[in-house]
């Protein structure tokens, strides 16, 4: 099993976690131009249990140190199994109220909002049941973080004058999805020894193991989940698992490599708690939300031909990530 050894090395995991789950959605926005987002979302859960199992059969079975994964399934407590399922369960109805708001407000509105307001509540959440980092330059960071999601919802408010509907609706969909995201990672976290990668504690996960059952719990309940979404969407008609069918091959593609893409970033993040420690590692991959933003403002265009004072803003809340996040690195040095 592959294990890293060092602080540094946690955190350029965290960071490439930061670029992978701000990244993922871009795939969302090439495949809505042909299939509906309720649809690409399986092709996105497919490429996540898909990962999970390419991650387990490879870095989480070769090398000499720690349990393959599936001596380390064998050996698992059915409650850490359980706890997995539930981060599983609970991660994808988060995530589907997400993509939800990533259609309907933009990646630029969608992931401060709700990735800001999960990284500040997951935060909290993660440190109160593994204390790991100066818990002062943590919140502080944290507080930051907040912040930034203040200026950020400020100025699409701003932006948004003569359309409040689709504003309320979208800033709403962010909100329920932060709060239900804050809590799928402790879950997680719970059912592995985050203090020894190298000989678990007998019952409990390697990272690798987890990961697969987290993304198992993901594509179970996207069958009761996303059905549901597909005939009473949130906005427009409702569609069917055979327009998901009559959909190009390169399009479920697209889907599948943002699954792939989220999945890497997953692994990688809990990768690095067993070192950072589950509130550092959560909270700097939840630093997406700088990375989907710059997407979101300089690639789409998504608050092209607004006001200064607007763009003052957004100027505002980058600023007050990037202080926020470094803020969350120093912490556990």
């Amino acid at each position: 099993m592959f294990i890293i050894s060092s602080y540094s090395i946690a955190i350029l995991f965290c960071v490439i976690t930061m670029l992978c789950w701000g990244s993922w959605a871009n795939t969302q926005k090439l495949a809505s131009k042909t299939l509906r987002f309720e649809l690409f979302y399986w092709d996105y859960v497919i490429g996540i249990l898909l990962f999970s199992m390419i991650s387990a059969f490879t870095l989480g079975s070769f090398g000499t140190e720690g349990r393959s994964f599936l001596e380390d399934l064998k050996q698992a407590d059915s409650s850490n199994i359980w706890s997995a399922l539930i981060g599983g369960v609970i991660f994808n109805a988060a995530n589907i109220l997400f993509s939800a708001a990533i259609a309907i407000a933009g990646m630029a509105v969608a992931f401060p909002v709700a990735i800001g307001l999960a990284l500040v509540l997951g935060v909290i959440v993660n440190y109160s049941a593994a204390a790991k980092g100066d818990p002062v330059m943590l919140f502080l960071g944290v507080a930051m973080v907040a912040i930034a999601i203040i200026f950020n919802a400020v100025a699409y408010k701003k932006k948004s004058i003569g359309d409040p509907k689709v504003s309320a609706k979208g800033i709403f969909l962010s909100l329920i999805a932060g709060v239900l995201m804050s809590f799928f990672y402790r879950f997680i976290a719970a059912s592995m020894d985050l203090d020894n990668f190298v000989s678990p504690a007998a019952g409990k996960m390697t990272p690798y193991t987890a990961v697969f059952i987290f993304s198992v719990g993901i594509f179970l309940s996207n069958f009761i989940f996303n059905t549901i979404l597909i005939r009473k969407p949130f906005e427009g008609t409702p569609t069917s698992y055979k327009a998901y069918f009559n959909g190009s091959f390169s399009t479920h593609l697209t889907g599948i490599l943002g699954g792939l893409i989220w999945g890497l970033g997953n692994s990688l993040n809990l990768i690095a708690a067993g070192k950072a420690g589950p509130a550092i590692s959560y909270g700097l991959g939840q630093g997406a939300t700088l990375i989907a933003a710059l997407w979101g403002v300089f690639v789409w265009k998504e608050f092209k031909n607004s006001s200064k004072s607007v763009n003052n803003l957004i100027t505002a809340m980058f600023l007050f990530f990037i202080v926020g996040l470094a803020l969350i690195i120093y912490s556990g040095i």
